[in-house]
């Protein structure tokens, strides 16, 4: 089996296959205690509780309350469900975990949901949080923040090359008195502002995923989670992460690969460390959905799991 469909018809990516990594070198007896990091729609949950004992926890965080009300519906007293975004495992005690998964894709029903507002293939409230019960929407936010800011957003979450030309696009939008308020006004926009159009791609693909991940503030909470990650986890235990673009798996990688080595590189700034530093993570490798999986779940062809194991070295 390699994808569960939930019953709000999302499709689990790598679902197996981040389940075995997390569990393979679990010890028998005692009660063990998992972190579903970002529970989604709960199909790595619902794999993990259907091969632990009843002894086990799985501790779920997320930040929409849809994904919530589906965790408490699952109706498993093993499930510890906790409305929040997954740096706050930080708060859970150190070494007190043998496996935190992190699966950082969009789930189906958000992306579907237009009132959700993360497509641009369905028109609705140009919104893109999280959590609509806090923060800013992206339309707030396009609508206070000048040229300079919203361009590199564009560029830096979205790689996007005509990120000046729709940032002020955007601001001509405003100064016309209509600023965006609708998902459907921005991609049009953005398709005029994109003089190349990438084969396969729509134009507005780029900025509607730097916006969802600025809005949201996904690459600075990532970096915590894994950095929380490394004190919650027990000697032993297993890191699975799920990267569905560049920035995220190039934040994972750099991850791993610093907490991997035993010296430091100094021709890294911002990644050193302090002199005698030992490793924490044993790095296992990547794993990239199969050929079976993408031909049934298109969405997983760009996923890529990087899979780490805690060594027996306390943290700091």
């Amino acid at each position: 089996m390699v994808a569960v469909s939930t019953p709000l018809s999302h499709t689990t990516v790598l679902l197996d296959e981040a389940v075995e990594a997390l569990l393979a070198h679990r010890t028998s007896g005692g009660s063990p205690r998992y972190v579903d990091a970002t529970f989604g729609r709960g199909g790595h949950t619902r794999c993990l509780l259907a091969r632990l004992p009843a002894t086990a926890t799985v501790i779920a965080f997320d930040k929409d309350p849809e994904a919530i009300a589906e965790a408490r519906r699952l109706g498993d007293e093993r499930l510890e469900v906790r409305h929040a975004g997954f740096a706050q495992m930080a708060d859970l005690p150190e070494a007190s975990v043998q496996g935190v998964l992190m699966d950082l894709g969009v789930s189906s029903p958000q992306i579907d949901d237009p009132a959700r507002g993360f497509s641009f293939r369905a028109d609705g409230p140009l919104d893109m949080r999280m959590d609509p019960t806090r923060g800013e929407s992206v339309a707030q936010w396009l609508a206070r923040a000048d040229v300079r800011q919203i361009a590199e957003v564009i560029r830096d979450y979205g790689e996007e090359r005509f990120a000046l030309s729709i940032a002020k696009a955007i601001d001509a939008r405003r100064q016309s008195g209509q600023p965006l308020v609708r998902t459907a006004e921005l991609a049009q926009l953005v398709a005029g502002a994109v003089k190349i159009r990438e084969a396969g791609q729509e134009p507005a693909t780029r900025t509607f995923q730097a916006l969802r991940i600025f809005i949201n503030a996904e690459l600075e909470e990532l970096q915590q989670a894994l950095n929380a990650s490394l004190r919650v986890l027990a000697p032993g235990g297993r890191l699975a992460v799920i990267s569905f673009h560049s920035l995220e798996d190039r934040i994972v990688k750099k991850f791993i690969a610093r907490e991997s080595r035993e010296t430091v590189d100094r021709r890294q700034p911002g990644w050193m460390l302090p002199s005698g530093h030992q490793p924490r993570l044993i790095a296992l490798g990547r794993i990239r959905p199969g050929i079976d999986e993408i031909a049934a779940n298109p969405r997983s062809r760009s996923a890529v799991m990087r899979v780490a194991e805690r060594t027996a070295a306390p943290a700091p």
